[in-house]
């Protein structure tokens, strides 16, 4: 056995034991929060902005309604979207930071914060306290969760939630390759593109999430992905 095999035989059922505290402690906070609704989106995007500013909007918002706003708890979108839910008192603006070296630090305008050094945990909350999924521009991240919860959605893993994207100029690119590409040649079944919407109306995104809360509700049952 080499040295390297038995470091990791010592430290990986440890690991386990960290990786269940954040969820002990993730899961505890977030199942007093009520129901949210998270915002993705890049954490570059500076605050003079018209994204920033939009997302400051939607969050606003959704709180006025009653909804929490869940985001990653860093800059840029994340930033302006726990800062609009914030000016609602009353209303959890929620952050839930990773640790990134020299990158990611938690932003102030999330009043109810959880830090995480996986991943995957924060990920798994990211979509298991949300009725719906709001994805700003953004790079590699937010593509990656934008993927994850639509392949989620698709294989009925979870409830279909309204999946929103903001900004039709920024995302057209993608819809069109995924339209020409992958549908012809069979990669997606035809009508997999309608489980989202793309929209630049931030009051159409908050009318959308409500248009849902009316007419389907709040999921009481833990989604079947995270049974």
């Amino acid at each position: 056995m080499t040295d390297n095999v038995a470091a990791r035989l010592a430290e990986d059922p440890w690991r386990v034991f960290r990786i269940m505290a954040e969820f002990v402690e993730s899961f505890d906070t977030l199942s007093r929060t009520g129901p949210a609704v998270t915002i993705f989106g890049s954490a570059r995007t500076k605050p003079e902005d018209l994204y920033y500013q939009a997302a400051r909007e939607i969050a606003e918002g959704l709180a006025r309604e009653n909804i929490a706003v869940l985001t990653g708890g860093g800059p840029g979108i994340m930033e302006a979207a726990n800062r609009g839910a914030a000016k609602v008192k009353g209303t959890p603006s929620i952050g839930l930071n990773i640790e990134l070296p020299n990158e990611q630090k938690g932003n102030r305008y999330a009043n109810v914060s959880v830090n995480f050094h996986y991943f995957f945990t924060r990920k798994v909350c990211l979509v298991k306290y949300s009725m719906g999924f709001v994805y700003m521009p953004g790079g590699f991240g937010t593509l990656d969760e934008f993927f994850e919860v639509l392949t989620l959605v698709q294989t009925q893993r979870i409830p279909a939630f309204p999946l929103i994207l903001f900004g039709t100029g920024f995302w057209r690119g993608l819809f069109d390759w995924i339209s020409s590409t992958l549908e012809p040649s069979g990669m997606i079944s035809v009508g997999d593109l309608d489980l989202v919407r793309v929209t630049d109306d931030p009051k159409q995104v908050v009318e959308w999430i409500l248009h849902y809360r009316r007419t389907v509700g709040v999921p009481e049952q833990i989604p079947l992905a995270f049974r």
